[in-house]
């Protein structure tokens, strides 16, 4: 199972979307300042998360999460 998730930091000024086997692990990954590009930015929590038993689909979704329109979806309906 895959997850695509939109982590949303303490301050609500900063979101994040990944992709993850298991989703505690690398939500703790991020809140230990061991991912570069959200360490400055902590503490974290998850947002929202989507789970995809097909792994090519939970990919695409991840990356109409990080256009310009996915990001606009996802401040609106997520």
């Amino acid at each position: 199972m895959k997850y695509v998730y939109i982590l949303e930091s303490l301050d609500s000024q900063h979101f994040y979307v990944g992709i993850t086997d298991n989703l505690r692990a690398r939500l703790a990954k991020h809140n230990a300042g061991e991912v570069p590009h959200t360490s400055k930015y902590g503490p974290w929590r998850i947002k929202t998360y989507v789970g995809f038993s097909d792994e090519a689909q939970a990919f695409a979704f991840e990356r109409y999460l990080k256009s310009p329109s996915g990001r606009a979806f996802a401040k609106k309906r997520l």
